[in-house]
């Protein structure tokens, strides 16, 4: 067979077929379902205890810090009151050897740079008030059993990280810890996921009226957070339930961390090549986290390095290249998702962006790498890259489906009125008026034209990260995939609106914070 035909029977393995996506949509509601009634699940869907977000009037200084994979970010916002605000930051690299340290190194480490932060950005805000405190909010991008706005226990540790010893721990408590060490005024105020703070922040800038539904991280990881009704969270009212902290039920609704890098660790229905068992068997969490080892950064990269490997064994893929024992291609986890995105970018007819691509990346000479080879290599990517996509369709379109936001509204707009933009005493009045004229508060007018998806409010999405960002298509492969599902279908993708939530870990943790602030202070 030759190498395109190899390349496009591999492509053929990673397709994610319509009925692929309707059945996990259905097994994503199944699992959604039990980990809102219990705990201990793979879905752990985490209760964040924010039940509220900012209206834009707030003013004030907040910090966030960012721990959500190889970088610690610090970073200050100011908010002007007006929605808008003013953010200043820093981020620095997680040494490696910190990563698979213990606690107190890390930890240490990063209110370290807290510290630095504080005392270059903001050493005047505590010499005019040095009892002054400021409230921070931590993003901190892993599974945690959340017990309160500020407390939570590290559930298991994942994108690279292994510090045994943090596992069961507060993270609040442990960061806590280490900043009281070094005598800094800041109280840890939010623990936040960065999924979360993606929601939170993406709903402070969104156009219009509506809320936003779901924030999203498609990056080095994947996650998502959504605003989910209080009453079907009923783990945090049962009567085995324990250890649960104090929340507002003004609301009626709390944003949930579902924790979807999880989904279907026991593939019941995610696909299962190869190339992902490969995978999996070489990484730090067998068996764990398996839909975030088909669909985030950190992952696809070792997946094509995984094809090609097979290829170059099953084929003469690159054998008239020279290509060392230690090269990249033969080094586990070295192929960074960038690649992809360059490759599948490729228009070229002599495909010579993805030749120098692999010579860059790689280290295999562009001169001797045929077209057939770098079409064969580019055919891998697109196949990779948009199972990807389409299997990120599967969580957005289940939770729009389970917060029911595909229902119409409740009141209808009649005679050009919509009775939620009226005052209680016009809305009684407005009711009386259509009693008297024989038709249902309710009703259309008999003349009135049939729906149009343009008038229906957008179901606002936010999104993070990279791959969602930048990568080729990406988009544009969710949305087909999101039409595959049939009570979305074409209608509903179109009210589906994704918008990218600039900066969700550090301006979404210090809204936060400023939430997290007020209820201490009720």
């Amino acid at each position: 067979m030759s190498l395109v035909g190899e390349a496009t029977k591999i492509a053929e393995e990673l397709e994610y077929s319509p009925e692929q996506v309707r059945r996990g949509v259905k097994e994503f509601l199944r699992l959604t379902d039990d980990g809102l009634q219990n705990d201990g699940r793979d879905m752990t869907m985490i209760p964040t205890y924010v039940t509220s977000v900012p209206n834009g009037t707030e003013k004030g200084v907040y910090l966030a810090v960012d721990l959500g994979g190889t970088n610690f970010r610090v970073c200050s916002v100011v908010l002007n009151g007006d929605t808008t605000f003013t953010l200043t930051q820093s981020k620095v690299a997680i040494p490696k050897a910190l990563m698979v340290s213990d606690s107190h190194s890390l930890f240490s480490f990063l209110a370290k740079q807290v510290a630095d932060f504080v005392g270059i950005h903001h050493s005047d805000h505590f010499s005019e008030d040095p009892e002054h405190h400021l409230h921070l909010g931590f993003t901190f991008s892993f599974p945690v059993d959340q017990r309160a706005i500020n407390k939570g226990y590290l559930i298991r540790w994942t994108k690279g990280f292994d510090i045994p010893d943090a596992i069961g721990k507060d993270v609040c408590a442990l960061l806590q810890k280490e900043i009281d060490a070094l005598g800094l005024p800041v109280k840890v105020a939010a623990l936040v996921n960065d999924t979360v703070g993606t929601l939170m922040a993406r709903s402070y800038t969104s156009p219009g009226k509506t809320g936003t539904l779901l924030g999203a991280i498609f990056g080095t990881g994947t996650n998502g957070a959504y605003v989910e009704k209080l009453d079907r969270i009923t783990k945090m009212t049962s009567a085995s339930a324990n250890d649960v902290g104090e929340y507002d039920t003004s609301t009626g609704e709390m944003v949930v961390n579902t924790e979807w890098g999880s989904f279907d660790n026991a593939l019941n229905v995610l696909p299962d090549s190869l190339y992902d068992r490969m995978l999996d068997q070489n990484s730090v969490n067998p068996g764990i986290q398996m839909f975030e080892k088909r669909v985030s950064g950190m992952f696809l990269g070792e997946i094509l390095r995984n094809a090609i490997l097979s290829m170059k064994e099953d084929t003469r893929l690159f054998a008239t290249s020279t290509i060392a024992e230690d090269s990249v291609l033969n080094t586990p986890w070295s192929i960074d998702t960038s690649l992809l995105s360059y490759i599948e970018a490729d228009l070229t007819e002599d495909y010579s962006v993805t030749k120098e691509q692999l010579q860059k990346d790689l280290g295999i000479s562009a001169s001797t790498i045929s077209n057939d080879e770098a079409q064969a290599v580019k055919i891998l990517v697109h196949a990779i890259g948009k199972r990807s996509a389409r299997l990120s369709a599967v969580p957005i379109a289940a939770i729009v489906i389970a917060t029911g936001k595909l229902s119409p509204p409740a009141e209808t707009p009649t005679d050009g009125l919509n009775l939620k933009d009226l005052s209680f005493m016009e809305q009684g009045i407005e009711i009386l008026r259509r009693a008297i004229g024989g038709r249902s508060p309710a009703a259309p007018p008999d003349d009135a034209p049939p729906p149009n998806i343009q008038d229906e409010e957008p179901i606002d999405i936010g999104v993070d990260g990279s791959v969602v960002e930048f990568y080729p298509g990406f988009e544009k492969y969710v949305r087909e995939a999101l039409r595959d599902v049939p009570e979305l279908g074409e209608k509903g993708e179109k009210r589906i609106r994704m918008g990218v939530a600039k900066d969700g870990s550090g301006v979404g943790a210090a809204l936060i914070a400023l939430v997290a602030k007020m209820q201490y202070s009720q």
